[in-house]
């Protein structure tokens, strides 16, 4: 079932590259099988469109399981003000929140 709504994913993004839902519909689809490539979309998806919100919860919690807190900080920092620019209270709220667990984890 995965595979085969990956392709479809895929087929979505090859067919539609500049479309941001597409980049991250992949993201998330590789987030429980492969981090690395997951990764990769979610930066390409942050270069290519970095008005699109839902990207920096997702790479900074990305970067977070990897131990990159510096560059987490940054990626849930930019979340932040973006959130708070385009007035969407619920993803700054979660912004936020992960923002503060990472805090919290870096103190302990």
């Amino acid at each position: 079932m995965q595979a085969e709504r990956l392709k479809i994913l895929l087929d979505y993004l090859e067919s539609e590259p500049n479309e941001p839902f597409n980049i991250y519909g992949v993201a998330m689809e590789y987030m429980n099988s492969d981090k690395k490539k997951a990764f990769f979309y979610l930066e390409r998806l942050l270069k290519e469109h970095p008005e699109y919100l839902p990207t920096y919860y997702h790479l900074g919690a990305l970067l977070t399981e990897f131990s990159d807190f510096k560059n987490a900080i940054l990626v849930y920092k930019k979340g932040i003000e973006l959130a708070t620019f385009q007035q969407k209270a619920n993803a700054l709220r979660e912004l936020k929140g992960a923002y503060q667990m990472l805090l919290d984890e870096i103190e302990e």
